[in-house]
């Protein structure tokens, strides 16, 4: 995720910190300061790091439940509105996703049991402790609110996902998504509704919701179209490639004579040695290194598909390895195509035009 900070790493997972996390950090002390000094501001700060320490144990809970099936987690992502873990895929079957949503939340039901047995009994299920009480208390009833929160069925939160899991054991993927999508509009038009008349920050919860929901709906789509066509159907025919032993100027030129953003580089034999990212591309250039070649700064470790791998296999190994585009081999191992994430947006776009185009 672009603006994040790497700090860390656990267990093979990097924790990022966004930029827009501190921004809030530096908020809260300023405003906290002029109210009630440096003590003041100290405290409240501390309880917020304290507050998005559980969001992190609550990320990790669904990270190292989806590690139990074979699933990794490159980042965790740490925002001003919660964490959000990357997973390499999305598991398969329903009762997956159902132990990996639900592993999130019942980390923050183990937090609030310890913060109980601790002296926070005096918070449960009393919200006004946030402000008075003391500082176990405020975060014993912060974790039962984010737990209820967490537990609504509205994408992206994670009874979203729980709902979803449970539907698809009696409907197809794609179907139990869109169902599941349509559930959490309707909690983000009441959230809203309520916000316009009471909390203008639930009007920030509400888009926040739509937005989730209608990402999910759009990406089972997409998963449901790219389970009936081969690769072949939706790669770049017309694309450039760039020698290993090219210079970075010449990069440069096929960059800015071309709607490419990445290009396969090829070896002496032909066969494919890399991947050339703009993103690499524009750091290399800034070392102004006439002696650096686009082999010395591609991408190695970029896997191949073929003609008949099926667009969701290829569309899983994009997620696994973080490709902005990955070759296209046919059988005689040569270079064909490149399959971009702009394929698999174009591919169900067109899939969803072509029922009305045949009604007319």
């Amino acid at each position: 995720m672009g603006w994040s900070i790497p700090i860390f790493r656990v267990a093979g997972i990097q924790l990022r910190i966004h930029v827009t996390f501190l921004l809030l950090i530096a908020w809260l002390a300023f405003g906290y300061y002029a109210q009630g000094g440096s003590v003041a501001a100290a405290s409240r700060v501390i309880f917020v790091l304290l507050l998005f320490l559980c969001v992190v144990l609550h990320e990790f809970g669904h990270a190292f439940a989806a590690k139990a099936f074979g699933i990794n987690t490159p980042d965790i992502t740490l925002l001003p509105i919660g964490g959000v873990a990357r997973l390499e895929r999305m598991p398969e079957e329903p009762l997956q996703e159902l132990v990996i949503a639900v592993a999130g939340p019942m980390v923050n039901v183990v937090i609030a049991l310890g913060l109980f047995v601790a002296g926070g009994s005096q918070a449960f299920f009393n919200p006004s402790t946030i402000e008075g009480g003391s500082l176990v208390a405020q975060l014993m009833t912060i974790n039962i609110l984010l737990l209820l929160f967490n537990l609504l069925p509205a994408f992206p939160m994670d009874g979203g996902r729980v709902l979803r899991a449970l539907l698809a054991t009696r409907m197809t993927y794609a179907r139990a998504t869109q169902v599941a999508a349509l559930i959490g509009q309707g909690f983000a038009f009441a959230f809203g509704f309520i916000g316009l008349l009471f909390n203008p920050f639930l009007i920030f919860i509400a888009l926040f919701v739509y937005i989730g929901a209608s990402q999910e709906a759009a990406l089972a789509q997409m998963k449901d179209v790219s389970r009936r066509f081969p690769v072949s159907s939706a790669m770049v025919r017309e694309f450039r490639t760039l020698a290993a032993s090219a210079t970075l100027d010449e990069a440069v030129d096929a960059l800015l004579a071309t709607s490419q953003h990445d290009f396969p580089v090829v070896d002496d034999t032909g066969n494919v040695a890399g991947l050339l990212t703009r993103h690499d591309l524009i750091p290399a250039l800034r070392k102004s290194d006439p002696s650096l070649r686009v082999g010395d700064v591609m991408r190695r470790d970029i896997p191949t598909v073929t003609t008949g791998t099926r667009f969701e296999d290829a569309f899983r190994i994009m997620q696994e390895c973080n490709c902005p585009a990955v070759p296209v081999l046919d059988r005689m191992k040569r270079l064909v195509g490149l399959l971009t994430p702009e394929n698999v947006t174009e591919l169900m776009m067109v899939h969803s035009a072509m029922p009305r185009r045949r009604a007319t």
